[in-house]
């Protein structure tokens, strides 16, 4: 991954290259850090993951009044002619930022059952995606301590087709699934942008275990967190994630089963009101016997074991804390 340097060389006001002559493998840490970690707007990325989840609302909005557009239909009648149904992933990449990889779906007004109008057609929706991507944003409370912020999609856009198999009209689920799978996993602390648990204070801060940049993108959460005309944004309890409070995974409710029916589901399962199928060869064991509770005595020690060092590590971090140090990996 060669990042190019520039022909005249030329540097930041706090004297750092603009441009780097060497070659990064994937896994290499410096990969997604900021050439000069000064000059970089904290703010301005911290801002766009606590607007993220209206910035999509206001893209999933747009596309469909350019869908009502393009068909000539009222957009309080879109919903009669046509359904528009996605499933979106919430990626962390590795320069701490969230990535939105999303599927969109056109059908007819009684949802994956029914077909979408005939002037629907691919190019049709990949017109509106462009279009809602380009023209959506969010305008950010002002402040003092910022100025004026708006906030918009970025440059890495890219939209296509997902094509259906020679033997069907539509996307199999296994390849949406696939598609979608490669980062439904990324989470913040999986990724290192963040932390799998929340932060009380900026002690926290200066103890977690992330590096430079991450550390100071918290740390703008929390000084942000305590501005009077952001506290709706709840920065503070969501600086583990960088200011990001949606889920990693969403859908609208006509693309898929929703969370409500999975709880329905398992609800059920738990009261037992589903049943196997009867089976005539099926024999059902209904004897249950008391085996026991808790820890053997060697799962026990291990356990002990681990809360020992987790209790250790906790003191040696407020030690160096104390000390003045800057705990980091």
């Amino acid at each position: 991954m060669p990042v190019l340097p520039r022909r005249d060389d030329p540097h930041c006001k706090h004297g750092r290259r603009l441009g780097c002559a060497l070659v990064h493998t994937e896994d290499d840490p410096l990969v997604g850090l900021p050439l000069c970690p000064e000059c970089y707007d904290c703010v301005g990325h911290v801002l766009w993951h606590a607007h993220a989840g209206k910035l999509w609302n206001r893209f999933t909005t747009a596309v469909r009044r350019y869908l009502a557009t393009a068909g000539g239909i009222p957009r309080s009648k879109l919903g009669e002619h046509l359904v528009v149904s996605f499933a979106k992933v919430a990626e962390f990449q590795q320069r701490a930022a969230i990535h939105f990889h999303a599927v969109v779906r056109l059908d007819g007004p009684d949802g994956a059952a029914s077909s979408a109008p005939a002037w629907a057609t691919e190019d049709v929706l990949l017109d509106a995606v462009e279009h809602a991507a380009a023209s959506s944003f969010v305008t950010v409370a002002d402040s003092d301590a910022y100025g004026t912020e708006r906030v918009g999609w970025g440059e890495q856009f890219d939209a296509h087709p997902i094509r259906p198999l020679p033997d069907s009209d539509v996307p199999s689920d296994s390849a949406v699934a696939g598609y979608m799978a490669k980062y439904v996993t990324k989470g913040a602390g999986e990724t290192g942008a963040g932390v799998d648990y929340r932060v009380t204070s900026l002690e926290d801060i200066r103890a977690a275990v992330v590096n430079r940049d991450v550390r100071a993108l918290m740390g703008t959460c929390w000084r942000l967190g305590g501005l009077p005309e952001l506290e709706h944004l709840r920065l503070r309890p969501w600086a583990h994630s960088l200011g990001y409070r949606g889920h990693i995974l969403t859908n609208s409710r006509r693309y898929s089963t929703t969370y409500g029916a999975l709880r329905e589901e398992r609800a059920d399962h738990r009261r037992g009101d589903t049943k196997p199928e009867d089976d005539p060869d099926t024999i059902t064991e209904a004897a249950w016997r008391y085996v026991g509770s808790g820890y053997t005595p060697g799962a026990a020690d291990f356990a002990l074991g681990i809360a020992e060092d987790l209790a250790n590590l906790r003191e040696i971090k407020q030690h160096m804390i104390a000390e003045g140090w800057k705990y980091s990996e």
